[in-house]
Parts: C-alpha cells; structure tokens; sequence
C-alpha cells in the first residue's frame, strides 16, 4: 500500500486546549489515517509558544504559520502586528494565515480588522509566502483590499469557504485556493451544489479541528483524522477516486506552500 496518496490538512488547530487530554494519540489517530502533513494557522502571540512546542514534536508533519486572528484583533492590535513581523523576520514559516476580516461576533473593531489585514497581506508580500484568509460574514469587505492588495505576489487559501459560485470564482480570480472542510459534508452547507464546477486544481482540504466537524460528528470536537470524511464527500462531488482527490489536493497544497 506504499502507493497510497499522503493527505494535507492545510487547516489545523493542534495546539487547541481541547486536544490538551490527548493530543499525541488524535495526532497518531491521523498519521494511521494517511493524513500526515498538517498546517497549522497562528492566533495571537498567546499562542505562539504552544505552536514551537508542537513544531519540535513531530518536525517532520507541522508546518506552522504566522498571523493574528481578525477576532483577535483588539485594542492592543498593533503589539500584537508587532509580535508577528517579529516572528516572521526570526525564522521560517510557511504562510501568513490566518488572517482576514469576522464581522460575526463583533464590528466594533472593523477599521482595525482591514488595518491589521491588510498590514499582514503586505508582510506576506514582503516574505514571499501565502495568506490563509479568513471570512466570516465579511466577502465584500475582504475581496475589497483583495482588489486593492492584487499582483503575482498575492496567493494563497480562502480558508473554510463557504460562500456562493461567484464568490469562488472572485477567491479564485485573487490566485486563492478554496479550503474545503466539513462544511461540504453538511446538509445546509450549500457549496456541495455547485463545487463540481469548480475544478480540483482550486482545491484544498482541511479540518479546522477542533472546529466544524463533519457529518456524522458535527457538533462534536473535530479531528485531522476526519480528513476522511471530508475526502469521501468530495470525491462524490466530483465522480472521481477518493486517491484522486488525495492527490490533487496535497499537490495544490504543495504548490501554495512551497513544501
């Protein structure tokens, strides 16, 4: 079984507090699944050290990334600005992410949500890495500084998308990739309707575990593991292999991430 595709979750919270009980066994949980390279978005400097912490433990599968949180951005934004170019101009991260604009829990800080999201997009520039965007309830005031932001070095993921055909579209037209996860399992997620139009060199695949698990275990605790899940979804969606969209996936994320 050698030939088996290896599996990329590009969106993958590891570090959470709700895997502090058995984080080593739900890591080999996904290895055992063929899932074995994980991308692991930044928070707020909170966050960091847990983040090194994991890194050191299974350097060969975590790849980490560097940004703040747009539900993180608050009052103290820019020490927090500061804590990330710090650490991208220290050592080696593989994406700026996840960054973006979350008008669901709080619009009170918008103007420093578009500040910090845009200030990170030209970092992401200035290092030659990808952004991992994150929306929610937020398309037009994201795809706003995409416009303004827009050039060859622009690139990278729209994580957890879930908006509509055109709104893929315009993601793509911004040279993003589309993270597919367990909303495409969801009876009322929408997005299985129409991603068969969309081709499979635009996707990616991630959990967002610990968040958004997929049918048969939404509501619960989500997992790489349930990679599986969304994978078999997918390639009902598309009337291909389930390998198929192994490979194509972990090579769009290779392409993205550089690694």
């Amino acid at each position: 079984m050698n030939s088996t595709p290896i599996i990329t979750d590009t969106h993958t919270h590891l570090y959470s507090e709700e895997f502090d009980q058995d984080r080593d066994e739900m890591i080999q949980r996904a290895i055992n699944a063929g899932i074995t390279r994980f991308f692991i978005p930044a928070i707020d400097a909170a966050a960091t050290q847990s983040m090194y912490d994991l890194e050191k433990n299974y350097p060969e599968n975590i790849f980490l990334m560097m940004g703040l949180h747009p539900t993180y951005v608050k009052d103290n934004y820019l020490d927090e600005l500061k804590h990330v170019e710090t650490e991208l101009s220290k050592r080696k991260f593989y994406a700026v992410g996840e960054i973006g604009i979350d008008l669901y829990w709080d619009k009170t800080h918008l103007k420093e949500q578009q500040i910090a999201f845009k200030t990170q997009i030209q970092l992401a520039k200035q290092y030659k890495l990808p952004i991992v965007i994150h929306c929610r309830e937020a398309f037009d005031e994201i795809f706003e500084i995409l416009e303004e932001e827009k050039s060859e070095d622009l690139f990278g993921i729209f994580h957890c998308f879930s908006g509509t055909l055109l709104q893929a579209q315009q993601a793509i037209s911004y040279n993003m990739k589309l993270g597919i996860g367990g909303v495409v399992t969801f009876k009322n997620g929408k997005i299985d309707q129409f991603l068969n139009q969309i081709a499979l060199k635009h996707i990616v695949l991630e959990t967002d575990s610990p968040y958004l698990a997929p049918i048969p275990y939404r509501g619960k605790r989500n997992e790489s593991s349930y990679l599986v899940n969304v994978i078999s979804k997918l390639a009902a969606i598309y009337e291909v292999s389930e390998e198929e969209i192994t490979a194509i996936t972990t090579q769009n994320s290779k392409d993205v991430f550089g690694i």
